[in-house]
Order: C-alpha cells, then structure tokens, then sequence
C-alpha cells in the first residue's frame, strides 16, 4: 500500500553530513517503491520555499531561526499553523522524524500525534546520562516517545542507547542500518602507484569527532613517517586548533587542511587515500567508515558506539579513544598498506554486498505497514502517558498536550482543513515506477541549486 510520508529534520541538504544523506536516500528509494514522500526542514540561506530534487522529491525549506549547530529555536507550538498546513495540503499519512537533536522532529512528531498522524522516530546519534545536557535531552526525548508509533536505530548499540533513555519498549524498536550507494564510491586503480601513503580525514571538526585527538596524533605520526601525507575535510570549532598545529610543527606539506567538503565530492577526496582515520569519541554507526572502505580504504577508528557493527574485521584496525593507541593503529596500517599486507582492492565489492538503500527502504516501508493499520488511542489514555515521564516533567508534558489539542481547535476553526488546497502529485508514469523499483543507484546525487527543476514558492 503506498503511503503519503512527511520526512522532518533540522538536518539536511545543503548541509553536509551522515543523516542529511541518510534523508535523502531513504526518500529516493521510498519514492522508487510507489511513495509520496517530502522533506521539511529549515530555510538555508537563500534557500527558502519549495525545492524540487531528483525524482520529484519535494523539499519545504521552513523560515526558522536556527540557534546551535543547524538546530533550530525549540518554539514548541509556533511550528504547529505551517505544519498543519503542510501536512494537509500533501495529505500526509505518516510523519517520520529524524536525530534527536532535531527541534523540528520533537515538534513535528507532538503536532501530529495530535492531528491523529502515524508517527516514526529514527534515532542517528549516542547519548550520555550523566551530565545535564544529556539529562534535559533524554527527559524531552522520553516525552516526544511517550506517543509514537515506532522506533528506528541504526544499530544495536544506539538500539540500547535509546530504550535506557526513553524508557521504551524494546519490541516497539527495530534496527535497521545506514547504505551506501556504492555505485558513487569507487576505488581509484592509480592509486596503488603513488610514492607515499595518505591518510584522510572526513569529519566535522567538533570535540565527540574525535578532533582534540586529532590535532594530538598527527604531529607523532608524521615524526614516526616522515612520508606520510594528510588530507583533512571538514570544518568546525577545532579547525583553528588544526590550523595551529600545522604551523606549529611545520607540517604545511604533509596536512592538506580542505575546509568543508560537499557530499558528492566525498568520493573525489577519499580516492586521494590509503587509508580513512576516524578517531570519533561517540557513534552510533558511521556511514563514513562504509564509504570508505568502498573506496578501497584500510579504515583506522575507534571501537566506541555502534562503529565495531559496522565493517568485518579485515577492513578495519581498532583503537581505544586515546593518543597512544591511535598512534600505535595507525602505524600498524601504514606498515601494511606498505608492505602490501592487506588487499582492497576487494573492499568495494564486499561492501556492495553488504549495505544497498533499497533493502533499507523496504525494511523501513515494514515498520509503516506495522503501524498504519492501528487505531489512534483516546486523548485521555494519551495523557496517561505523558502523565508517567515524572513527577514535575509529566504535568507540565500534559500541559503541552492539551494546549496543542487547544490550538488544534482553534486552528480547525481560523482556517478550516477542508479550505486548504490539496497539491498534485508528482506526475510518474507506470513505466518510470518500475524502471525505479530496480537497483539502479546511478542518480543519487541531489541537484545544485542552478539545476534544480521546478522551483516554486511556498
């Protein structure tokens, strides 16, 4: 049965990053399955209204304010009048919100609960317990969860993470992983002739990426190899301290600083490489590391979070998040790529066999089977549950709920659901459907914004 899904995220295109890509795909292959799916996130930029991608896939670029790390202002009901009217006009079915981090998501999944929507959390990140940041967060986490339909986790790790910190039934939770279209990532045969080894970084530059640790290792590596090159994408807060580094021990010829890369040119810079260092602190699955290794790249990380799910063991050297161990790992890669101990040349087609969107899409298509047919609970048996996150939180989530229930009202009566207009769908003959349904991963990468088609105003 074709659904009418409403992807929501802070986190996407233009910006770079795992989940902006891991939305996109997803919503692509959705799409390719007979789906009607479109994106909401906030403005970027220029980009503002309605954007038309590959495959027809429809963008809302919502003008929010956009207070910390692409996050927007937690407004908690000023989202609900332009959302409603979204939802209504593309007469969205399921709501599917993305990364806990994501104020529009946490405010997305409450509004359409209330609208009586089906609703789907996919969680891309670890939390702690301890500190307060993590305490407010999973407090707000357990309230947006308290009333959705399903749970999405990337891995086994996050899995565990998200039921401790939302107190959630483990069978409303299932695991499906992050793909890679491998079809965009493949190895360079040059490469195996070039006179030194390249060790590439890809990463926003922020302390959990491991970037502290970064600035740390890289002097001793290129003391102990003194051929040794560095390429560095990525930007954020510590690149200043990279930058410091480099002068600092005079390593302009042995680390490229590249600043922020675009994902479709991932591709081009891991080709330059040998072998992928990714010395992140926390993770819950890192597509990176699989395109790397797609790449033909002997992968270096941390055994933190979800990260030792995600590659065999013959494509990937552990490390414990310390200087002296990622030294020591990365010296030992460096001597095999040298002595040409490790073949992989492989790595691709291994991988291909491994990840493809296509059986993600199909495995997240189930977990919308699994909750469409489910009759909405009465609003009372609702609150109970609100009413359960705790002492002082559950009568102020109560609050909230019934203020939204309110301002539903008010809104139904403003601005009746049967005076909005209802959209068109994107034309799509049978012919292009099953042409889509197929494994053909060729057009993945999202237009410029010169070449989209269709631009309208919203």
């Amino acid at each position: 049965m074709p659904y009418n899904i409403a992807m929501v995220c802070d986190f996407f295109y233009p910006q770079p990053g795992g989940i902006e890509s891991h939305i996109y795909q997803l919503s692509s292959k959705l799409i390719s399955l007979g789906h009607s799916v479109i994106i909401i996130t906030h403005a970027d930029g220029s980009r503002s209204g309605v954007r038309y991608l590959t495959h027809g896939l429809k963008v809302y670029y919502v003008p929010f304010f956009v207070l910390y790390r692409e996050s927007t202002f937690p407004s908690v009901f000023s989202f609900f009048p332009l959302l409603r009217n979204i939802l209504i006009r593309e007469r969205i079915q399921i709501v599917h919100g993305h990364a806990s981090l994501s104020s529009l998501c946490h405010e997305a999944i409450l509004h359409s609960r209330t609208m009586g929507l089906k609703t789907v959390f996919t969680d891309h990140s670890l939390f702690g317990f301890a500190d307060p940041g993590s305490i407010l967060g999973n407090k707000l986490l357990k309230f947006t969860l308290s009333d959705i339909g399903h749970v999405i986790c990337v891995s086994h790790t996050c899995k565990e993470n998200t039921v401790l910190r939302a107190s959630l039934d483990p069978n409303m939770v299932s695991v499906i992983p992050n793909a890679v279209v491998a079809s965009n990532f493949l190895p360079d045969p040059g490469k195996a002739s070039s006179s030194h080894i390249t060790i590439v970084v890809i990463s926003r530059l922020y302390p959990n990426k491991g970037a502290d640790l970064l600035t740390a290792v890289i002097p001793r590596i290129c003391l102990l190899h003194p051929t040794v090159r560095f390429i560095i994408a990525g930007s954020g807060p510590r690149e200043i301290d990279l930058e410091q580094m480099r002068e600092k021990y005079q390593l302009q010829e042995q680390v490229e600083l590249m600043g922020s890369v675009r994902h479709e040119d991932v591709r081009d810079v891991m080709v330059k490489g040998h072998i992928y260092l990714h010395p992140t602190l926390t993770e819950a699955f890192g597509t990176v590391l699989v395109e790397a290794a797609s790449c033909g790249l002997l992968v270096v990380t941390t055994k933190v979070g979800g990260i030792p799910e995600v590659l065999p063991s013959h494509m990937t050297i552990f490390s414990s998040p310390s200087e002296d161990s990622l030294v020591t790992s990365t010296s030992r890669a460096i001597s095999l790529i040298d002595s040409k101990a490790v073949d992989t040349s492989k790595f691709h087609d291994q991988v291909k066999g491994m990840y493809g969107w296509h059986n993600v899409a199909r495995r997240t298509e189930r977990v919308y089977d699994i909750i469409a047919d489910r009759k909405n609970e009465p609003l009372v048996d609702r609150l109970k549950r609100y009413y359960g996150c705790g002492i002082w939180a559950g009568k102020l989530f109560v609050m909230c709920v019934v203020l939204d229930v309110l301002l539903l009202r008010f809104l139904e009566w403003l601005f009746p659901a049967a005076n909005i207009d209802r959209v068109r769908k994107w034309p799509r003959r049978p012919t292009d459907r099953a042409l889509l349904a197929g494994e053909n991963d060729n057009i993945t990468k999202v237009e410029s914004e010169d070449e989209e088609s269709g631009l309208a105003d919203s």
